[in-house]
């Protein structure tokens, strides 16, 4: 028994990644503390420290963290005693979690893996005294025809709809990231928000990950702050645009009271 908890906990120490940011300043805001759980669409180009970046930038004092391991699903995280470890390892406001990319999309697995895990996770969180919050990802850039999603727009509406049922069954808030890709693919022909795997983000997609988160937790638009990850000044407001309609024009869809 101690080696296993000894091997969860280095399991613990590799996957959970800490970006402080908050110190201590007297009279300073409140420091806002975001947990993300997830995988590698979580992981690539470091979600929770470009959007702590992007936070400071607008003023907020955010430390996040992160528990991801490639491929994980929400049912292993549940399972996980390295993600039990995270969640009570330190005072989270907020829980991100993040689904596999594929399971989402599919009524049948959405059932029997993915809102059974959400259950547990959620419940887990709130024991914690965090607030959890669900990230609806992406679809793949030309869906999964394998499953009879054919091209991207049929593979978003399922993820979609998918988080949207267990966040209100739950009554838990949706960051709808994937719904702020559907837009800019609305708008452009070729959005740059993949990479050529078809289904991780790049720099740009991530960004716009960033923004939604961003809109999500502290209702405010990010138009116009200054943090750009290395984005041209009109890419970066470009999804910052896009980010602030799609949450706050919609706050009520993603549960947003």
């Amino acid at each position: 028994m101690a080696a296993a908890l000894a091997a969860a906990a280095a399991t613990v120490a590799l996957a959970l990644t800490l970006q402080s940011g908050c110190g201590y300043a007297v009279g300073a805001a409140p420091c806002t503390h975001v947990l993300f759980i997830g995988n590698s669409y979580t992981s690539v180009n470091d979600l929770p420290t470009t959007f702590a970046k992007l936070a400071r930038s607008g003023g907020h004092r955010v430390e996040t963290g992160r528990d991801t391991v490639d491929g994980s699903t929400l049912a292993e995280h549940a399972a996980s005693v390295a993600t039990a470890t995270a969640l009570a390892g330190a005072r989270w406001d907020i829980v991100v979690l993040q689904e596999q990319s594929e399971i989402p999309s599919v009524d049948q697995l959405r059932r029997s893996q993915m809102y059974p895990a959400a259950r547990t996770l959620i419940e887990q969180v709130r024991h914690s005294g965090a607030h959890p919050m669900l990230f609806m990802t992406w679809g793949h850039r030309d869906g999964w025809p394998q499953n009879g999603l054919v091209g991207y727009g049929a593979m978003q509406a399922a993820i979609s709809d998918g988080y949207l049922a267990i966040g209100k069954e739950e009554g838990v808030e949706v960051a709808p990231v994937g719904a702020a890709w559907q837009l800019l693919a609305a708008e452009q022909a070729n959005p740059p928000l993949w990479q050529d795997d078809g289904s991780h983000p790049t720099i740009e997609g991530t960004y716009l990950a960033a923004c939604v988160f961003y809109a999500t937790i502290f209702r405010k638009s990010p138009v116009g702050l200054s943090y750009h990850d290395g984005l041209s000044d009109a890419d970066a407001a470009t999804l910052q645009e896009v980010a602030a309609t799609t949450v706050l024009t919609h706050a009520a869809t993603w549960g947003l009271n």
